[in-house]
C-alpha cells in the first residue's frame, strides 16, 4: 500500500532530524542529511504522482492505534492529497538538491539540519492525515518546526521579532481550525473527516466554519490582513527553507483550505465565493504593491507569494460560486486554474528564492542596492533567475501564463451567474487581477534589472562568482519545468481531471484529444491557446531578426561606448536605482495601499551637508489591526501582574468566587 509507505517515509524523516543532531558535525553532515532528504523525497514524489495518475476515484485508508484513545489515527490518500504530496514532496527534493552545496556555507548547521526533515515530515502528515486531531497535530507539528528554522539566525538583526510574529500568527491560526473542526464535529464529538462528512452541517454553522477556515488557512497561506508574518519570516531563514515555506509550506495551507471547502462542507451557498474572492483579489493587488517598493530581495519574493497566493485564492472562490450556482463546467475551469497556479507558484517561486540564495551567497548582501551587473559574473544563475521572473510575470510560453489565463477564461464565463452580487463583483475583482498581473511584470523587470543588468553598485557585486553545481542543476532542473508546462499545458490539465472531478463532479474536457497540442477551456470556437506555437513563435522571430541583422545590416562587429544615458560620468551611482525605479508606482498607489512619507533635505549652497531622501511605508494592516490589539494586551497584562502580589486570603476568595461562577453556568446550562 502506498499509503503504508508514506507513513514509513514520515517516520524516516523524523528519525532523520534526530540523526542530524549528530551527523551535523561531521565535515561532510549536511551533505548526508540533505541527499537523504533528495533520496526520500524522490520517493515519494514519484509514489504521489503513480497515485494520482493512476486514480480512479479510489482513495486509501489507514488507522493505526495512536492519537485519540476512542479513536485512533486515521490516515487516507485520494486525489487531491495525492497531488499535493507531489507538490510538496518534488518542492523538498529540489530544496534539498539546491541545499547540499548551499548548506555548506551555513554557519551553524546544527541549527538547521535537524528541523529541515522534521519540517518536511510534518507537511506531509498534514496531507494525509484524515481526522482533525491528526490534521491538527501534524499542522502545529509543521509550524513548530519551520518556526525553529526561521529562527536558525536568531542573531541576525529583526529575526527574533519575524519568529515572535509568525509563531503567534501560526498559533491564532491553529485556534481558528481547531474551533472549526470542533463545529464540524457536532454533539457526536467524532473527529474522523468520514463522520464529518456522513452528517452535513447547518447553514450557519457552515458559514461559521467557512469564516474559520479561512482565518487558520489564511494565516498559514498569507491572505491579506493576515500576512504579516510572512515578509518578515522569509527573509529571515535560510534561502532553500525560504524556498520551502513560500512554494510549498503556502500550499498546504491551500490544500487545508480546500479540504474542508470543497470535501467536508458539502454542497456550498451561492454566496460562499463572496468572501474568499474579496479576500483574494485584495490580497493580489496589496501583495504586488508592496513587492515594487521593497529593497530587499527576498522581501520582494515574499511579498510577491502574497500576491500569488491572491490569485489562487480568486480562482477558489470563482469555483465556490460557480459550483454553488450549479455551473458545474465553469467551476472544474476556475478548480484546475488554480490547482494549476499552484503548481506553477511552487515551481517558479522555488526558482526564484533558490536564486535569492545564489545572490546572497555570491554577494552577501539581499540589499538591491549594493547589486547590479551580476549577468556578467553569474552567467548561469542570471538566465535560471530570467526564466523564473518571465514565468512569475505570466508571460508566455511559460507556466505562469496559462494558469493566469484560465483563471480570466473563468471570469469570462460570470455573466451567466443569476446572482447580481456576483455579476458585479467577479468583473471587478478581475479588475484587480489585471493591474496585479500588470504590476507583477513591473516588479520583476525591477527587481532583474536592479539586480543583475547595469554595472555593479557596489564591492559586493563586483566581486561575485558563480555559485557550486548543486545550486545550479536544482534551478536549471526547475528552469526547465517552467518551460515545459508552460508549452504543453494540456498535459498538466488532464493530469489534474480526477481532482477536478471528485471536488466539483466535473473536469474540464480532455485536452489529449486536441490537435496540435493546444488547450480549449471552454470549446475551440470559443479561445484556445497553443503553448508550443508561441514558443517556436518566439524562438523563430529571434533567430530570424538576429539573421537579418548580422547578414543585411553588417557583415563585421562593431564596437562602440554604451550609451550613457546623458551622464557622461561613467558612475554606477547615475544608474536607476530600485527606489527611483518604483517612485511612480509608490506616489500613485502609495496613499491608500501603504501610506508612504517621502522626507526631502537639501542643504543651502554652501552647507557642507549631504542631501537626504527618506522614505517611508506603513503596513496598514499591522498599524490598524496589530499594533492597537498589542497595545490593549500589555494594558491588560500590566493589570493581571498586579494578580502575582494578592494575599492567600484574597487568591481563596478568588477562587471561590471561579467556583460559584462556574456552578451557574453549570445550573443554569442544564
Amino acid at each position: 500500500m502506498p499509503l503504508v509507505g508514506f507513513f514509513i517515509g514520515d517516520v524516516v524523516l523524523l528519525v532523520l532530524g534526530g540523526a542530524a543532531l549528530a551527523w551535523g558535525r561531521q565535515r561532510r553532515g549536511s551533505d548526508a542529511v540533505y541527499g537523504a532528504t533528495l533520496v526520500l523525497s524522490l520517493v515519494a514524489f514519484v509514489a504521489a504522482l503513480a497515485h494520482l495518475l493512476g486514480a480512479s476515484g479510489t482513495a486509501e485508508t489507514l488507522v493505526l492505534p495512536l492519537g485519540l484513545p476512542w479513536s485512533g489515527a486515521h490516515f487516507r490518500i485520494d486525489a487531491l492529497s495525492a497531488f499535493f504530496l507531489a507538490v510538496v514532496d518534488f518542492g523538498a527534493a529540489a530544496a534539498s538538491l539546491y541545499a547540499i552545496g548551499y548548506g555548506r556555507h551555513e554557519h551553524e548547521p546544527l541549527r538547521v539540519l535537524p528541523f529541515f526533515p522534521v519540517f518536511l515530515a510534518g507537511m506531509n502528515l498534514v496531507l494525509i492525515a484524515d481526522d482533525a486531531f491528526t490534521f491538527l497535530l501534524a499542522w502545529e507539528f509543521m509550524s513548530l518546526a519551520s518556526w525553529a528554522l526561521v529562527m536558525a539566525h536568531h542573531r541576525e538583526a529583526g529575526n527574533l521579532r519575524a519568529g515572535l510574529v509568525y509563531v503567534t500568527m501560526a498559533s491564532a491560526g491553529t485556534f481558528a481550525l481547531l474551533l472549526a473542526f470542533g463545529l464540524l464535529a457536532g454533539t457526536d464529538g467524532d473527529f474522523t473527516f468520514a463522520a464529518i462528512r456522513a452528517h452535513g452541517p447547518t447553514p450557519v454553522v457552515a458559514a461559521v466554519v467557512l469564516g474559520l477556515v479561512l482565518f487558520g488557512t489564511g494565516s498559514k497561506a498569507g491572505l491579506v490582513p493576515l500576512h504579516v508574518w510572512l515578509p518578515l519570516a522569509h527573509p529571515a531563514a535560510p534561502s532553500h527553507v525560504s524556498a520551502l515555506m513560500s512554494g510549498v509550506m503556502t500550499k498546504v495551507a491551500i490544500y487545508g483550505f480546500m479540504r474542508v471547502t470543497f470535501d467536508l462542507l458539502g454542497t456550498p451557498s451561492w454566496w460562499w465565493g463572496i468572501p474568499v474572492l474579496i479576500t483574494g483579489a485584495t490580497t493580489a493587488v496589496i501583495g504586488v504593491l508592496f513587492a515594487l517598493v521593497q529593497s530587499d530581495l527576498k522581501r520582494v519574493l515574499a511579498y510577491s507569494t502574497i500576491e500569488n497566493i491572491g490569485v489562487i485564492f480568486v480562482a477558489l472562490g470563482l469555483a465556490l460560486a460557480f459550483l454553488g450556482n450549479g455551473f458545474t463546467a465553469a467551476a472544474a475551469l476556475a478548480m484546475t486554474a488554480a490547482l494549476f497556479h499552484v503548481l506553477n507558484h511552487s515551481l517558479f517561486k522555488n526558482l526564484l528564492f533558490f536564486g535569492a540564495g545564489a545572490v546572497l551567497t555570491a554577494t552577501g548582501s539581499r540589499d538591491l542596492g549594493r547589486m547590479g551587473g551580476l549577468l556578467n559574473r553569474m552567467p548561469a544563475t542570471g538566465l535560471f533567475v530570467l526564466i523564473g521572473c518571465a514565468a512569475i510575470s505570466a508571460l508566455p510560453p511559460l507556466n505562469g501564463f496559462v494558469s493566469e489565463w484560465l483563471v480570466f477564461q473563468a471570469i469570462l464565463l460570470s455573466p451567466a451567474l443569476w446572482s447580481w452580487a456576483l455579476k458585479l463583483l467577479i468583473p471587478a475583482v478581475g479588475a484587480m487581477l489585471a493591474l496585479a498581473a500588470a504590476l507583477a511584470g513591473a516588479c520583476f523587470v525591477r527587481a532583474y534589472g536592479i539586480a543583475f543588468l547595469g554595472r555593479p553598485r557596489g564591492p559586493e557585486a563586483s566581486d561575485a562568482r558563480e555559485v557550486d553545481r548543486w545550486s545550479l542543476t536544482a534551478m536549471g532542473v526547475l528552469a526547465v519545468l517552467c518551460l515545459l508546462t508552460g508549452i504543453f499545458p494540456g498535459v498538466v490539465i488532464d493530469a489534474l481531471a480526477p481532482i477536478v472531478q471528485a471536488a466539483i463532479g466535473a473536469a474540464m474536457p480532455s485536452q489529449s484529444a486536441i490537435a496540435w497540442l493546444s488547450i480549449a477551456p471552454i470549446a475551440e470556437s470559443r479561445s484556445s491557446y497553443n503553448g508550443l506555437l508561441v514558443f517556436f513563435f518566439i524562438v523563430s522571430s529571434a533567430l530570424l531578426a538576429a539573421y537579418a541583422i548580422h547578414r543585411f545590416a553588417s557583415a563585421a562587429i562593431r564596437r562602440a561606448p554604451a550609451w550613457d544615458c546623458g551622464f557622461p560620468e561613467a558612475d554606477p551611482i547615475t544608474q536607476y536605482s530600485a527606489e527611483s525605479f518604483s517612485q511612480p508606482v509608490r506616489r500613485v498607489f502609495g496613499n491608500f495601499a501603504f501610506r508612504a512619507r517621502e522626507r526631502v533635505e537639501m542643504p543651502p549652497p554652501g552647507d557642507l551637508r549631504p542631501a537626504r531622501f527618506e522614505v517611508t511605508l506603513v503596513d496598514l494592516a499591522w498599524e490598524m489591526l496589530y499594533a492597537p490589539l498589542i497595545g490593549v494586551v500589555g494594558r491588560v497584562a500590566d493589570v493581571l501582574n498586579r494578580v502575582q502580589f494578592l494575599t492567600i486570603r484574597q487568591y481563596l476568595s478568588l477562587v471561590f468566587a471561579a467556583l460559584v461562577f462556574l456552578l451557574l453556568v453549570l445550573a443554569s446550562w442544564g
